[in-house]
C-alpha cells in the first residue's frame, strides 16, 4: 500500500522565519527607516493576511507606495532569501526511495509559493503540491489535503501523515482530514486544542519518525467458502 506524507512548506521545509528576518533588514535599509525598524517588522508579523501587515507597515513608516506594491515586492524578493532546513532534499529523497509519496500543502499566493518550490528544488523532490490561492481552499480545510493527495496520485487515508509547524493549520487540518498528524515544534510547548499524534523538534527528527513507521499491511482477501470454491470437475 502507498504511504503518503503531506508537508507544510513555510517553517516546516523552509526557514521562512530566517528569510523574513533577512528581508526586514533589507527593507529597513532600502527605505532608510529608523534603527529599530527591522525589529519592529519582525515583531509586527504575527500571522494573518499579508495585505493587512503591509497596511500597518505603510502607516507606521508613512510610506508612499500602495499596499499592493509593497506586498508584491515582498512576494518577489522572499523566495530569493528563503533556505531549506539542513538535509531537507536528502531526507525527502530517502522517504521516496523507501516507498513514500511526498506532497506539499501550503497557504499563500501562487507566485510566492511556487517560486520558493522552484528556487529550493522542492518542486522536483515531491510527487505533488497544493497552493491555497491557486485552488480556492486554505488549511485547515480538509479538502485541500485531499486535493493534495490526489495531486500526488493517491487518496488520503487514516494511515497517512500531515506534517507541519502550525497547530491551527497543519495539526487541526490533519485531524479534520482524518489523518495522522506530526507537529514540528521548533522547541515550543503545545499550546491548546487536540494534540498531534507525534511531535518532532525539527524536520530531521520528523523524517526519522516517518522512516521508522512500519508499512501499512494490505488487507488479506479471505479464501472462498468451500461451498463457493470452483469444482475440479466442473
Amino acid at each position: 500500500m502507498t504511504r503518503l506524507a503531506l508537508f507544510d512548506l513555510d517553517d516546516t521545509l523552509t526557514d521562512l522565519s530566517g528569510a523574513f528576518s533577512r528581508w526586514a533588514a533589507e527593507f529597513a535599509a532600502d527605505y532608510r527607516l529608523p534603527e529599530d525598524a527591522a525589529a519592529w517588522l519582525i515583531s509586527a508579523r504575527r500571522g494573518g493576511p499579508m495585505d493587512r501587515f503591509f497596511a500597518q507597515v505603510r502607516q507606521k513608516f508613512e510610506l508612499v507606495e500602495p499596499v499592493e506594491q509593497l506586498w508584491a515586492s515582498y512576494r518577489a524578493r522572499i523566495p530569493q532569501l528563503v533556505r531549506l532546513y539542513p538535509g531537507a532534499l536528502h531526507d525527502l529523497g530517502a522517504l521516496r526511495a523507501a516507498g513514500w509519496r511526498i506532497g506539499i500543502v501550503t497557504n499563500g499566493m501562487p507566485d510566492n509559493q511556487l517560486a520558493k518550490l522552484r528556487r529550493t528544488g522542492l518542486v522536483n523532490a515531491v510527487d505533488g503540491y497544493c497552493v491555497s490561492a491557486a485552488v480556492g481552499l486554505r488549511k485547515p480545510d480538509p479538502r485541500i489535503f485531499r486535493l493534495a493527495a490526489r495531486n500526488c496520485g493517491t487518496t488520503l487515508s487514516p494511515d497517512d501523515w500531515i506534517i507541519g509547524d502550525s497547530p491551527g493549520l497543519d495539526i487541526a487540518g490533519g485531524h479534520n482530514a482524518g489523518s495522522r498528524t506530526l507537529w514540528i515544534s521548533h522547541d515550543r510547548m503545545w499550546p491548546q486544542g487536540q494534540p498531534p499524534h507525534r511531535t518532532a523538534a525539527n524536520l530531521r527528527e520528523a523524517v526519522q519518525i516517518l522512516s521508522e513507521e512500519p508499512a501499512p499491511q494490505a488487507t488479506a482477501i479471505p479464501p472462498p467458502h468451500p461451498a463457493e470454491a470452483p469444482s475440479e470437475t466442473g
